[in-house]
């Protein structure tokens, strides 16, 4: 599926991406520095029903929200990961295989352990600013 939209309309493409979720739970987000990756998993979660507030977990690697149900939403932010053995020691591989949803920005900075049943998103930035998404 592939969807453009403005930043300030994030919500019907987040929207887009949830109905599409199915039973995929590893998300791999790939997208240039700015294109939104961040800001478009905060929405995801927010429809998703969790309330904290969201952020990037850029120096803490992995944050946890939970749904509307109580189940745990994983949010990493891999551009710091200096190694895959780093992922390996945080535990990266518990999080992925738990059954929970896991949505993962620099996903390249993990090497080998990109479990094989993630599904990549891809969030591009247009001429005009605006972005596409391709799941």
């Amino acid at each position: 599926m592939q969807l453009s939209f403005e930043l300030e309309d994030i919500s019907g493409a987040a929207e887009a991406f949830v109905g599409a979720i199915g039973t995929d739970r590893i998300f791999l987000f790939e997208g240039e520095m700015g294109a939104g990756k961040t800001t478009f998993i905060a929405e995801v979660c927010r429809l998703l029903g969790a309330a904290d507030d969201f952020g990037s977990p850029t120096f803490s690697l992995v944050n946890e929200y939970l749904d509307a149900s109580g189940n745990p939403i994983y949010h990493f932010d891999l551009y710091r990961l200096d190694s895959p053995q780093e992922a390996l020691d945080m535990g990266a591989e518990d999080y992925f295989f738990s059954g929970n949803l896991c949505l993962i920005e620099w996903p390249d900075r993990l090497g080998p352990l990109i479990p094989e049943e993630a599904r990549k998103v891809v969030i591009s930035v247009n001429p005009d600013n605006s972005r596409t998404i391709s799941f």
